[in-house]
């Protein structure tokens, strides 16, 4: 079974396939004791060279040196053994060069359904080789085929996916489109390495700029987040280490040049470019722009932030379905909560009145209470006698009895509160609409 010029095939097959040289020796070496074994058995005793000088495979059979033959196929005599090595011996092993043309048909189809076997695994395990280490890079493809629930990506020497999840909303693709994506992840099933793309990941954006921003690439300008709802909006933020750059401008480009061939890669996706700032509150100020902020009110223990705004940019501020505040908020880390200046001011009357209703209230003793950060009743009873006592420099007899005075009040208002629910309990009491705690809450 001696193929013409086989190292010239063997070279030629490692470039197309991307398979190392050594790794189809060793296909071919097994695919020719598979067909010397299915020609004369599994007791053949065979060893298979490869010779690089002479370009081809040399097949030797042993066979043991023995007085008498009963197995012509595995024993010589000593008379013909020592015609091959004048100093052997009954009991030694005398190879012998084996002619491959004799193996037969049969053999030669075995021999072929080995390699092709072979070929497969060493494609795979080259497939994964060369792209495990490229996840989280960029890649540029052909659509191959398009499904329902996915398009398959050729990309030269192996076939990625990219599921319809990480497909941008409305994008369509045809077969021999070119599409660029995102590598997300490699895995090594046993079907073969699995490529998974995706055009919808956060950090498709970030390379998107990095190709677009030489000062991204040179480590002037940096990324420091990235955040997106597909096909509608995304919003990055972005720092300089120089301060003669500004990271905006250079992510912008000359009227809008960079910016606009990343909005263009993302099917008009609209992106907003954010100035980093070390401060949370101006951080989540700039993150809700263009909408104007009065005023932020942080709550350091449940990492969340009261965003107070004009009532003319209260829709701005939260944006479409909430998309502008629930973006916000996943860029700089905080729960977010924007409501407009009226709605402030509102509750924050309501507090004060709730205060002035507890007995023995005074207005300075009051406003002395909304000072030191109790503005209603309900602040005022989850506060412990000592800070009460240390925040107003009174008395803890007189701070005992304000925070009873307020959680009793408390407790009735919530009863209060509570009371048309208990009386028609058949019908579920219709409440205002909350997002889910990671999502945005704006009214």
């Amino acid at each position: 079974m001696l193929i013409t010029d086989i190292k010239r095939v063997i070279e030629q097959v490692s470039r197309d396939k991307g398979i190392g040289f050594g790794v189809l020796v060793k296909a071919l070496e097994e695919a020719l004791r598979s067909a010397a074994k299915k020609k004369f058995g599994n007791k053949i005793d065979i060893e298979i060279q490869y010779s690089e000088e002479a370009g081809e495979f040399e097949v030797f059979q042993f066979k043991e040196v023995v007085e008498k033959v009963t197995e012509p196929e595995f024993q010589i005599t000593l008379e013909e053994g020592r015609k091959l090595d004048p100093e052997c011996e009954v009991g030694d092993s005398l190879g012998t060069k084996m002619d491959t043309t004799t193996f037969g048909r049969i053999a030669a189809q075995s021999a072929k359904q080995v390699i092709i076997q072979k070929l497969k695994l060493a494609e795979r395990n080259a497939v994964y080789q060369n792209f495990i280490d490229r996840e989280g890079e960029i890649i540029n493809g052909i659509v191959q085929r398009v499904t329902r629930n996915e398009i398959l990506v050729n990309l030269g020497h192996a076939e990625a996916v990219l599921p319809r999840r990480e497909q941008i909303p409305g994008e369509v693709y045809r077969i021999r489109d070119r599409i660029r994506a995102y590598i997300m992840k490699v895995h090594d099933e046993p079907t073969g390495p699995q490529i998974l793309l995706s055009r919808t990941h956060p950090e498709f954006l970030v390379h998107l700029f990095k190709t677009e921003v030489p000062e991204i690439n040179e480590g002037i300008v940096t990324i420091v987040g990235a955040v997106r709802e597909p096909g509608y909006r995304g919003k990055i933020a972005v720092r300089s280490s120089d301060p003669d750059i500004d990271p905006v401008g250079a992510c912008v480009g000359v009227k809008g040049s960079r910016v606009q061939s990343v909005v263009q890669e993302l099917r008009g996706e609209k992106i907003d470019i954010i100035p980093w700032h070390a401060d949370p509150a101006k951080f989540v100020c700039n993150a809700l722009a263009p909408a104007e902020i009065s005023r932020v009110i942080i709550d350091e223990v449940n990492h969340s932030m009261e965003v107070v705004v004009p009532d003319s940019f209260l829709s701005i501020a939260i944006g479409k379905n909430g998309q502008n505040v629930r973006l916000a908020s996943k860029l700089c880390g905080w729960h977010l909560d924007v409501e407009s200046e009226t709605r402030y001011n509102e509750n924050i009357q309501r507090g004060y009145d709730s205060l002035m209703s507890l007995p023995g209230m005074s207005k300075p003793l009051a406003d002395s209470l909304v000072k030191s950060g109790f503005f209603s009743i309900e602040d005022l009873a989850k506060v412990s006698v000592e800070e009460l006592s240390e925040a107003l420099k009174i008395p803890k007899e007189e701070a005992g009895r304000l925070i009873e005075h307020a959680t009793a009040a408390a407790k009735a208002a919530a009863e209060k509160q509570a009371q048309p629910s208990q009386t028609n309990e058949e019908e579920e009491p219709l409440g205002e609409m909350k997002m889910p705690p990671e999502e945005i809450s704006g009214e």
